[in-house]
């Protein structure tokens, strides 16, 4: 059975790094799958655990010049690991962004402070400003530059490169030489040089590639934001009742079976079935639904959820790594850490790049020198010239376009109560024209409910209602159970029934005794079976059946019975589905009814939700043959369903929408689980899907166009036309400004609201 492990990378920066580390794990015997993220510093490998194993998985990352470890085994289960985990990655962030944040702004200020003292002699200072100059230079390089150089030469010494590369060959390319413009002037003066300095251009290269790394980690911190408030959710502590006394305990101590005490205000603890109390709690971190969910006794409830104005005791039942808040955060981490696809182009483009702009830069500098040989400035241009092209043409940008991009996606997702299992996921729904749903649970409540109560002549319809809940609650039916349960929420109170029987002849129905009377309930051939009359309510029978309604008959009477009404019970559209319905059409997706149940039912069904397309009256397998005949004929198909009888659809679908509950989050075999059972989620998961496709397009559109444009710009093809030239300090802002913008781009998306959004 494959094994799966998460190995913490240090020293990637960019899509070079990611991309070589990626192609050594893929090309190891016995890894069936790997995916190294830039943004979370780790690699994800599936492997055969006969075939390789955790430390030749290391040592396979070292030998690209990595540094790599094997996880330490946590003391702590699961979940708790999974939480510490994130906590501690939050702070090695925090850390990460005050290191960086004091070496740039040293940095840029004393490449200020050596650009001021150095303009008024034109790049050739006097010899003792010159040697300050490099001492400061050297600190700073040395200082705040030290881990560009050390990762470069890790780099190389694997015949390796990637940015660390670009940043050490320009920037100390500059400061050789200035080293020997400095000690040995003479080298350029005997052959008509300007012995020019750059220091000040090697400090604020620095400076600059420093803040741009500042604000592309406080930006990579903001991309984890709903993952971190998840992580907040998980009381540290449960107050439970054990013999006979009151007690706040960790919650890691807390056993299934357990009853635990939630007051009004206070976090849920742990996941548990509700036994006492009455109350309304916020689930909308869970779900995304904004309205506080009524909870009595039976009710489950979830762990991290906020309780609202009632107490109530509940008993434990999932916990741990099994509890819902835990599966989320592991279902995120999984997802975050995951690739797309599109994600190949950038993989295929970093591979070749770093090679490729050391070459245009040794070019650069050929042509300039030939071009210019009668100008005294010709080495002086080439030099800068191709420093500027080595330092602007960074593949930061195109490593962070799409992992960014999805880590925002998937996090907003889960604001909105979709748990979307990573990039491929996202790129697939982006794409879909087709939703088939499911009808029962999906479009429908899922569970019947009392419809229509049509008494005969004077008698009451909480009269009629009161004896056939009366009779029915002895039945296990779930029509029986809609009727008994419709009764209770309006409060009536039932009579105790003796003599209870289900009939089977003339029909199907149940029997008993309420108050002495003979009470029958169920269908009209069962009716007919007494000598029960239905024509005084026959115009509402045809009514509620061509509505496909079931219809119950109620007859009571002290000898033969007589009829007091009917009672309609169906399963109805949930309150959301219509608008969701209208909200998938908006979005141009052809909608698909498919269930089982009959085509009377479906039709009815598809009628009420405005409909099209209906396929009825078909076997878990025959859904899986429609999923296919439709993605045969070249569309790209949405499967919705409840997760259980309709898995082999959603697994076969191009995408599976799973409608979960709190505590139902991770149904196999879907793409998305939505956590509240509302279509409404699906329509927003969609249109989230394709916002996040065109952020990835657009990411890595101008991580392209930037360098293709900076680096013959920087090359200096503007100069001869228009006597531009970018200076290696400019080149190290537009370098550092790329990866921000990249990441900022797709921090847009957390300001997506929904599918109308």
């Amino acid at each position: 059975m494959p094994s799966h492990i998460e190995i913490p990378v240090s020293g990637m920066t960019c899509a070079a790094c990611q991309a070589r580390v990626q192609r050594a794990l893929a090309r190891t015997p016995g890894v069936e799958d790997a995916s190294v993220n830039l943004l979370l510093h780790n690699a994800s490998v599936t492997f055969d655990p006969e075939a390789t194993s955790p430390e030749r998985l290391v040592e396979a990352i070292r030998a690209t010049g990595y540094e790599a470890s094997v996880p330490a085994p946590s003391s702590t289960s699961g979940w708790a690991a999974a939480f510490a985990e994130e906590a501690e990655r939050e702070r090695t962030i925090a850390r990460e962004q005050r290191e960086i944040g004091w070496k740039a702004v040293v940095s840029v200020v004393v490449g200020v402070l050596a650009m001021i003292v150095s303009m008024p002699t034109m790049g050739t200072p006097p010899r003792a400003l010159a040697f300050v100059l490099l001492g400061v230079t050297s600190a700073v390089m040395l200082w705040a530059g030290r881990h560009f150089y050390r990762r470069a030469w890790a780099a190389a010494r694997h015949r390796s490169a990637d940015m660390n590369t670009l940043i050490a060959v320009g920037t100390g390319a500059a400061y050789l030489y200035s080293v020997v413009a400095t000690l040995v002037p003479g080298v350029f003066l005997t052959r008509g040089l300007a012995p020019d300095l750059y220091y000040e251009a090697v400090v604020l290269i620095i400076g600059f590639i420093l803040v741009g790394n500042w604000l592309e980690a406080r930006a990579k911190g903001r991309t984890s934001a709903a993952l971190r408030r998840l992580v907040s959710l998980q009381p540290p502590t449960a107050r439970v009742e054990r013999n006979g006394a009151e007690m706040e305990i960790p919650v890691e101590q807390v056993r299934r079976g357990d009853e635990f005490v939630v007051r009004p205000g206070e976090r849920v603890p742990v996941d548990g079935v509700v036994g006492s109390g009455e109350t309304t709690v916020d689930e909308s971190m869970l779900t995304g639904e904004s309205r506080p969910v009524r909870k009595r006794a039976g009710d489950r409830v979830v762990g991290g959820t906020i309780n609202g104005g009632g107490a109530f005791r509940a008993a434990a039942t999932t916990l741990g790594e099994e509890s819902a808040l835990a599966r989320i955060v592991t279902l995120m981490r999984q997802a975050q850490g995951s690739r797309a696809p599109i994600q190949r182009l950038a993989d295929r483009v970093s591979a070749v790049f770093v090679p490729t702009v050391i070459g245009i830069a040794v070019l650069t500098f050929i042509i300039w020198v030939l071009a210019g040989r009668a100008s005294g400035n010709a080495v002086a241009h080439a030099f800068a010239a191709s420093i500027a092209v080595l330092i602007i043409a960074c593949p930061c940008a195109m490593g962070l376009a799409v992992p960014t991009a999805v880590m925002v996606a998937t996090g907003k997702g889960a604001e909105l109560g979709l748990l979307i299992k990573g990039g491929e996921a996202l790129e697939r729904a982006g794409a879909i024209d087709t939703v088939i749903l499911d009808k029962t649970g999906t479009v429908t409540e899922g569970r019947p409910a009392v419809t229509d109560i049509v008494p005969n002549g004077d008698v009451r319809q909480e009269e009629l209602l009161r004896i056939a809940a009366s009779v029915e609650q002895s039945s296990e039916h779930p029509i029986a159970a809609a009727i008994v349960r419709h009764a209770r929420e309006l409060g009536i109170e039932l009579t105790g029934a003796t003599q209870f029987r289900n009939v089977t002849e003339g029909g199907r129905g149940v029997a008993a005794r309420v108050n002495g009377s003979t009470v029958i309930a169920g269908n009209e051939a069962l009716m007919r079976a007494h000598g029960v009359d239905v024509g005084a309510v026959r115009n509402a029978a045809d009514r509620v059946a061509s509505e496909a309604k079931s219809i119950v008959y109620v007859a009571a009477g002290m000898g033969r019975p007589e009829l007091l009404g009917l009672i309609a019970v169906a399963d109805p559209i949930r309150d959301s589905s219509p608008a969701a319905l209208a909200l998938l059409r908006r979005m141009d997706l052809d909608v698909v009814l498919l269930t089982g149940d009959n085509r009377p039912t479906a039709d009815a069904i598809a009628r009420e939700a405005e409909i099209d397309v209906v396929v009825a009256e078909v076997l878990p397998e025959g859904k899986v043959d429609e999923v296919r005949r439709m993605q045969g004929e070249g569309h790209v198909v949405a499967m919705v369903g409840d997760g259980v009888n309709d898995a082999p659809a959603l697994a076969q679908a191009d995408v599976g929408f799973a409608l979960g509950s709190g505590t139902d989050v991770a149904i196999d075999a879907s793409d998305v689980t939505v956590m509240r059972p509302d279509l409404t989620a699906v329509a927003a998961g969609i249109a989230l899907a394709r916002r996040t496709m065109r952020t990835m397009r657009q990411n890595l559109f101008w991580a392209f166009v930037y360098n293709v444009i900076g680096i013959p710009i920087a090359a200096g093809v503007l100069y001869p036309r228009f006597g531009l030239l970018l200076s290696p300090v400019l080149a190290s802002a537009a370098m550092a400004l790329s990866s921000v913008s990249v990441v900022s781009n797709s921090l847009r998306l957390r300001r997506f609201r929904g599918a109308e959004a």
